[in-house]
């Protein structure tokens, strides 16, 4: 079983996927475990497990879709992307760290909206979360390359 440690405070509530790049939210960590976050300053960049409350996964629509529904995209399996819609609702993000201040840790980059629960904050470790050489087929690269050009 697991117990939320926080909630997402976010100007966005819409649960589009595209636009994140620039979002700023906040985690408001439960008052009780603010001493958990002393010394997550020193870090740049966080890695965020939360659960996508909204999303929901119907198995005929989104296990095998098109990447934000676009043409150009190929059909792939939920597993092949990174869909809000489901089995499970558990979603991990790395975003940038701004500021921790009390229970507040202010980030950029975070895919969640106002409100998402928090299950767990972790410090970015480049040893253990960067991979290098990673491979990606060509349409995330395609993708990737549309979502960041909207976001200018």
């Amino acid at each position: 079983m697991f117990e939320f440690i926080g909630t997402v405070k976010s100007v966005r509530d819409n649960k589009d996927d595209t636009n994140w790049t620039e979002a700023v939210s906040e985690i408001v960590v439960n008052e009780q475990l603010q001493d958990g976050l002393i010394g997550l300053e020193d870090f740049s960049h966080i890695v965020v497990v939360y659960c996508l409350n909204e999303a929901e996964f119907i198995i005929e629509k989104h296990l095998t879709r098109r990447p934000q529904e676009r043409e150009d995209m190929p059909p792939v399996g939920i597993f092949a992307q990174r869909s809000k819609n489901r089995p499970n609702t558990i979603g991990i993000a790395s975003v940038k760290l701004l500021s921790v201040e009390q229970n507040i840790v202010k980030v950029q980059g975070f895919d969640a909206i106002n409100g998402t629960p928090i299950l767990d904050i972790k410090p970015y470790y480049p040893v253990y979360d960067l991979v290098e050489n990673a491979v990606v087929p060509e349409w995330v690269d395609k993708l990737m390359m549309y979502n960041f050009n909207r976001t200018k």
